[in-house]
């Protein structure tokens, strides 16, 4: 898999965002991609050091639309833990 193709988007909730001040950053990512290739594609993209990456899987929850409930669909989480002294720019608010 291509490192242009693993990361999605980021993550910015109230969480996400108070977890920042640690060097920890979340992303959503490629179900398929490996702890590896997500932090390659990180050091690629923001020219960053990465220390660590932990994932998770989140089902999609279920919506109701009137009589009918739809699944929401599951994604792949990263966290994303810098080096001491690295920050992403573009993602700071």
């Amino acid at each position: 898999m291509k490192s242009e193709h693993v990361l999605i988007e980021p993550i910015i909730t109230e969480k996400a965002v108070s977890a920042k001040a640690q060097g920890r950053y979340v992303f959503k990512v490629h179900r398929e991609a490996t702890k590896i290739q997500i932090k390659n594609a990180v050091s690629k993209a923001f020219k960053v050091k990465v220390a660590d990456v932990n994932t998770t899987i989140k089902k999609g929850k279920i919506k109701m639309a009137g009589w009918r409930a739809d699944r929401m669909p599951s994604y792949k989480k990263a966290y994303v833990t810098l080096a001491s002294g690295q920050k992403i720019e573009e993602l700071e608010i």
